[in-house]
């Protein structure tokens, strides 16, 4: 193990340099992004945690007229380019504006999150206001702006003005960097203000139209939301998403890169593990691991080499997409996320041209949203009889982490949709000792669920605690009775009862009603009963066998 600063949670790029952290290079990014300085704007989409707000901060530190930045790019691939870096280091006026803090629950509270973020830009540069060449007027706008003391019209245009500004100072044009511009539109969504903010943003983005002021733009996001016309009319716009390869290098670690980290760092015999939990991203050509990820491991194995994998991403966001897609699922969504968790893969249909207000409103745009925010991933060397349908892609889970995701969100939404269902009929067929009811009843839940792992004994056995849990009934699973551990225990206190469910699986249909004598014979045979029967004034007992969505119940007669 070596010495190593890994700065999780850090990305301003000045920061990690001067303070000699580790550092990814990543800086070829200029340089491809100079290989077409006639495109104006240039919108970048990526999930979440794969280093869009570092990468701006370099962009940012690179271009910035205000900074020296040799020092900080010494040593880096960019630097061995000497001409370009003579013609554009620090030759340049930036506006940096980041937008990944603007939230609230109502429209008025994100408009001055909005605003208070356009007065810190404005602030930035407030030498403007002893500019020589600026007037009275525009040095009066700016100070409104700056203190937040502006009308709705010049927030809209403030990008435009500050730009025009800028201009007329430094006679040179600018560099327009917005980081995570589609979050106020998709906090709007959540929170019923949607319409409001979308005029909001679409008067920022004037900016981007036919404005002298403008060398070129850079847009990073988590979706390319054409649809709101947000950019309509921008000129020489390209978007790079993750379906593309162009910068796709730039944004997660290849593996060389993480084969070099675990080499500076000592972990090399991590590598398989590192692979198996963060990698398995496909975006264009390249195959990428999670960033953010691997260097939360990487710092937590140096402070302790035993640590474990952990979810990192998981706990930078509530993962409600996945809730939502599945409040929304029907019996085709279900069969395919099924398939999905079983480490299979589907066909889906997906549009890179999503819109918030009809996020929604097919099966499709879910499908997208899932794949476009990185909780699934292109399936690669499938086996598909011909071509695959226009539109669409080979879609799985990429990894172990966004597994754990999945699993951990359903189980969730297992356990309080079962507190929701009508048990009602359940119960009294449990209480009655009606085994052909109760074996109707859990068919009908069970059609309800979401299974995967091939319905595992486990599966079952949450699926039957999930019932009976938080119905006024204690349930103890796995708790030594008798001579061995029984299934599953219901305890009815209250009115003196308790019942008692041996679970097992079959792999073939026509084996229920064996694994059902199996399962009342193991009852039998163990005495799961006896510790109750002086307790309790009714003790039943149930084997109960699986196959899949189907079950068979049988009771042990007294």
């Amino acid at each position: 193990m070596k010495n190593i600063d890994i700065p999780v949670g850090i990305s301003d790029f000045a920061e990690i340099r001067k303070n000699n952290f580790y550092y990814i290079d990543k800086t070829g990014l200029i340089e491809e992004l100079l290989k077409t300085t006639a495109t104006k704007v240039t919108l970048i989409t990526r999930p979440r945690r794969f280093g869009k707000t570092l990468g701006m901060s370099m962009l940012e530190n690179f271009f910035d007229i205000r900074k020296d930045s040799k020092l900080l790019f010494e040593g880096l691939v960019i630097a061995d380019k000497q001409a370009l870096c003579e013609k554009w280091m620090n030759q340049y006026p930036v506006m940096f504006l980041s937008l990944k803090s603007v939230d609230g629950n109502d429209f008025l509270t994100a408009y001055s999150q909005l605003a208070y973020e356009i007065g810190a830009l404005y602030k930035e540069h407030d030498y403007l206001l002893e500019s020589p060449v600026l007037g009275e007027e525009e040095k009066k706008l700016f100070w409104q702006i700056k203190e937040r003391q502006a009308g709705k019209i010049e927030i809209m245009r403030s990008l435009q003005i500050l730009s025009q500004l800028l201009n007329k100072h430094y006679k040179k044009e600018v560099i327009l960097l917005i980081d995570e511009y589609d979050v106020p539109i998709a906090k709007a969504t959540s929170n019923g203000y949607y319409r409001e903010m979308l005029e909001i943003m679409k008067g920022l983005m004037q900016a981007l139209k036919d404005n002298p002021s403008l060398r070129f733009a850079v847009i990073t996001g988590c979706l390319k939301i054409a649809k709101e016309s947000i950019f309509t009319g921008t000129n020489n716009f390209v978007s790079d998403t993750i379906t593309d390869t162009r910068l796709n290098e730039y944004f997660g670690f290849v593996q060389s890169e993480v084969d070099q980290i675990l080499r500076d760092a000592n972990f090399t015999d991590k590598a398989d593990l590192i692979k198996k939990w963060y990698d398995g991203y496909h975006f264009g050509d390249f195959d990428v691991y999670c960033p953010w990820d691997v260097m939360c491991y990487l710092r937590d194995l140096l402070y302790k080499p035993e640590a474990k994998p952990a979810s990192y991403w998981r706990n930078t966001s509530d993962n409600s997409i996945i809730r939502s897609f599945i409040d929304y699922a029907g019996s085709s969504i279900t069969n395919k996320l099924e398939n999905l968790m079983d480490g299979g893969y589907i066909i889906q249909k997906i549009d890179e041209n999503l819109t918030y207000d009809y996020l929604h409103s097919s099966e499709d745009n879910l499908w997208s949203m899932l794949y476009l925010t990185g909780y699934l991933t292109q399936k690669k060397g499938i086996e598909y009889r011909g071509e695959l349908p226009e539109g669409t892609v080979a879609l799985t889970i990429p990894n172990e982490e966004i597994r754990y995701i999945f699993e951990t969100t359903i189980s969730k939404w297992f356990d309080e949709s079962a507190k929701k269902w009508n048990r009602e009929a359940l119960f009294d067929a449990v209480w009655s000792g009606d085994s052909e009811s109760i074996t109707r009843e859990m068919s009908t839940l069970l059609r309800r669920t979401i299974s995967y792992h091939d319905y595992r004994e486990d599966f079952y056995h949450a699926f039957l605690s999930g019932i009976f849990t938080g119905a006024g009934y204690q349930v103890q699973s796995n708790k030594e009775h008798g001579e061995g551990r029984s299934g599953i225990v219901v305890c009815d206190s209250l009115n003196g009862r308790v019942a008692i469910f041996e679970a097992k699986r079959t792999k073939v249909l026509k084996d229920l009603e064996t694994e059902c004598d199996k399962a009342l014979q193991q009852i039998d045979e163990r005495m799961y009963a006896k510790d109750f029967e002086d307790a309790y004034d009714q003790v039943l007992c149930y084997g109960i066998a699986f196959f899949k969505k189907r079950c068979m119940v049988k009771r042990k007669e007294s």
